[in-house]
């Protein structure tokens, strides 16, 4: 058994189970494509691809007349809220932090569902085929991207019965300075990622933690040194650090937008194949004090 590690002086982040996404709109549900700038379908020209699934965009009849019928749902929901609410009824539930109805780009998440978008040589094409559900068995097979301060990586690796049993194959990787943008996806679940890199060429993914890939991935990103913390900040720093498994990394700091700090370790105890590595982080604001997070939602510690 193998597990990655970073290379001396290079400081982990995130390890998270990642996958092409798929389509959810219903012209494109189930589906992905691989396109090069003129929307023209590639994947029989990426080097080493096996063969996959050939999809076809189903006809957009059936879903217009289920979206009129949705849309007339939706509005008798309202008129009857409406009623509810003006005679002092109680309206239970709340919006989702995540997913939307809207779609932020019709063309590739409506009609069309492109995972690759790439000119020939771009970035995008070297992406790895285990990337891909519609190529790989994701009960016996998963990858994992990792992010540190240097790299983004993407490791393959078998998945076992006892799913802590890890055995790393670097598949992909390029530098940080490779990624331009990274932007989330939100159309149907708000489970995807938009990464673009420096030569225009994207990819959407499917993290499973995706606030960590987003977070972890953005430039550029804040890391501060322990040395750089007053005496207090440096201390709830150590205490948080000595109360984590024996094979953590060392503490990664990062100040966020709101003025406090997140502290993280990331151990290789808790790497699972198929949930990634443990998010074992905690914040601090700038006095030192380690903050109750369920107190506050998570936007308010955005980097």
């Amino acid at each position: 058994m193998h597990i990655w590690q970073p290379e001396p002086g290079e400081t982990l982040l995130a390890r998270t189970p990642v996958t092409f996404a798929t389509g959810a709109a219903m012209r494109v549900k189930g589906m992905r494509w691989f396109r090069d700038t003129g929307r023209r379908d590639i994947q029989g020209e990426l080097p080493g691809w096996p063969e996959g699934p050939v999809h076809t965009p189903r006809s957009t009849g059936t879903a217009g007349t289920l979206n009129v019928v949705k849309g007339g749902l939706i509005a008798m929901g309202v008129a009857i809220m409406g009623i509810l609410s003006s005679q002092g009824g109680s309206v239970g539930g709340g919006s989702s932090d995540q997913g939307s109805d809207e779609p932020d780009d019709r063309a590739d998440e409506v009609e069309d569902f492109p995972v690759m978008w790439a000119a020939p040589g771009a970035v995008a094409r070297t992406l790895p085929w285990q990337l891909d559900p519609g190529r790989t068995n994701a009960k016996c097979y998963t990858t994992h991207a990792v992010i540190t301060d240097r790299r983004l990586i993407v490791l393959g690796l078998p998945v076992h019965k006892d799913r802590f049993l890890v055995d790393d194959e670097v598949l992909w990787e390029v530098p940080r300075s490779a990624v331009a943008a990274v932007e989330p996806r939100d159309f149907k679940d708000g489970t995807d990622v938009k990464t673009t890199f420096t030569d225009g060429s994207w990819c959407r993914l499917r993290p499973r933690r995706r606030p960590l890939f987003i977070r972890y991935l953005h430039s550029p990103l804040q890391l501060v040194s322990l040395e750089s913390l007053t005496p207090a900040q440096q201390h709830t720093v150590r205490v948080f650090a000595e109360a984590q498994p024996p094979d953590s990394s060392p503490p990664h700091i990062v100040r966020n937008s709101c003025g406090c700090y997140r502290i993280a370790v990331v151990a290789a105890s808790t790497i699972d194949a198929l949930f990634g590595a443990a998010n074992l982080s905690t914040v601090m604001d700038a006095e030192g004090r380690e903050l109750d997070l369920s107190q506050y939602h998570p936007q308010d510690f955005s980097s």
